[in-house]
């Protein structure tokens, strides 16, 4: 599992997080250039971001966007909902497409991405955009788990089958 996130819930993220820091209307070619995201992608996340009313928009000069409401007021569930449509791990979880996967009853593997599912949105509902702006903890303790521990190490060397 490379991701359970597209960059657009990423980038929606940073984005509304980088709105959260700044007073007024922000233009998107200054959110591009700080978070380093092209303004063609930005004007498709951002806009995602308006039609869910999160942010507002002005246009003209000094125009730009800026949120509707303060930072505490957003979870990041509800910014990446907005962003992804869900958080389901896996798509036969994923209930935005009015479809349930023909084995769910029988599948062996489902309750686990049910609870972790439930595990990630209860997590990411209990944090706020509030939250990511203000940790100053920020980069202390990333490197402390990094996805590639989480991969199977196979022994090296020569080894019979």
């Amino acid at each position: 599992m490379a991701g359970m996130f597209s960059t657009k819930g990423k980038y929606a993220l940073r984005a509304m997080a980088d709105l959260a820091t700044h007073d007024g209307w922000v233009s998107l070619g200054d959110v591009s250039r700080r978070q380093n995201i092209s303004r063609k992608y930005l004007e498709q996340v951002i806009s995602l971001m308006h039609k869910a009313g999160y942010v507002e928009s002005c246009r003209g000069k000094g125009g730009g966007y800026r949120l509707t409401r303060k930072p505490e007021e957003y979870t990041l569930g509800q910014i990446l909902r907005a962003a992804e449509g869900s958080l389901a791990p896996v798509a036969c979880l994923d209930c935005t497409n009015g479809e349930i996967c023909p084995i769910i009853d029988s599948c062996p593997t489902v309750t686990v991405w049910r609870d972790l599912g439930k595990v990630t949105a209860q997590y990411l509902d209990s944090k706020t955009l509030a939250d990511i702006v203000s940790d100053k903890t920020r980069t202390s303790g990333v490197t402390d788990w990094h996805p590639k521990d989480s991969r199977v190490r196979r022994p090296s060397g020569n080894t019979a089958c």
